[in-house]
């Protein structure tokens, strides 16, 4: 099985896993009814599905009922006739964005920043100030909901990683990387609080969690990157392209 396709049926695997996933026609639907972020709810269909247009319809109800943007992130070769089936319904790509991927012999050492401190949160205000760091770094405003909290333990207490990065004793960075299936783990949102971007915190602080991750017995970390420049950080550690995702979505009735 070629890494691109671990990587889906990893992500599907997860899917199927959280409490309040749904189903609807071939499709498998996360969603985080206490985290409105598009990016925590989506849909995955069934490898080679052939939905037809009634699936659709009923699956653009499900996510309007729960007060979700109906919106989907998969492979687009895992099933060829789904993009089709959705652009005909009124979808939009989003983007196609890369996937990355990293293994432990390929790993390489980010650059020192000085007075940098990364560790596991432990206390409510640690991971407090992880979860305010993300929600702020892909630009929220105010405080987080609690799905961004939630994730962050989550990931922290059932096999996974989460990491909360200090500068000179301030909240610097946050991210996570999420529970291994078969040896495979998610690293994923990972933010730098703006008074500390472009001094390395971003790139010291995911090579910590790859790092940690396979020390816990992972065998690959994938991810997807934000954009171009930061692909260009990951490939500084060792992060390289394995594939492409489509993420795609219905705009909001």
């Amino acid at each position: 099985m070629a890494m691109d396709t671990d990587v889906q049926s990893y992500a599907r695997t997860l899917t199927l896993r959280s409490p309040d996933h749904y189903r609807v026609g071939p499709f498998t639907v996360r969603h985080n009814p206490g985290w409105e972020l598009k990016y925590a709810n989506y849909a995955i269909p069934d490898r080679g599905a052939e939905p037809a247009a009634l699936d659709v319809v009923d699956l653009i109800a499900a996510f309007r009922e729960r007060g979700r943007i109906p919106r989907l992130e998969y492979l687009p070769a895992w099933a060829p006739a789904v993009e089709p089936a959705l652009l005909a319904a009124g979808f939009t790509v989003e983007n196609r964005a890369p996937l990355l991927a990293c293994s432990p012999g390929d790993l390489l050492a980010p650059k020192p920043v000085d007075g940098l401190r990364i560790a596991v949160p432990v206390t409510d205000a640690e991971f407090a100030d992880a979860a305010r760091v993300q929600h702020q770094g892909f630009g929220g405003e105010g405080e987080p909901e609690e799905g961004t909290t939630d994730w962050l333990r989550t990931a922290a207490a059932g096999g996974g990683v989460a990491a909360l990065a200090v500068v000179d004793g301030s909240p610097a960075g946050a991210g996570g990387c999420s529970i291994a299936v078969d040896g495979l783990s998610e690293l994923a949102g990972v933010a730098v609080a703006a008074g500390f971007r472009r001094r390395g915190v971003g790139a010291a602080l995911s090579a910590w969690l790859t790092e940690t991750s396979f020390a816990q017995g992972c065998r690959t970390v994938w991810l997807e990157p934000g954009g171009p420049e930061a692909e260009r950080i990951y490939a500084g550690i060792g992060y390289r392209r394995i594939g492409e995702k489509l993420n795609i979505s219905l705009d909001p009735a």
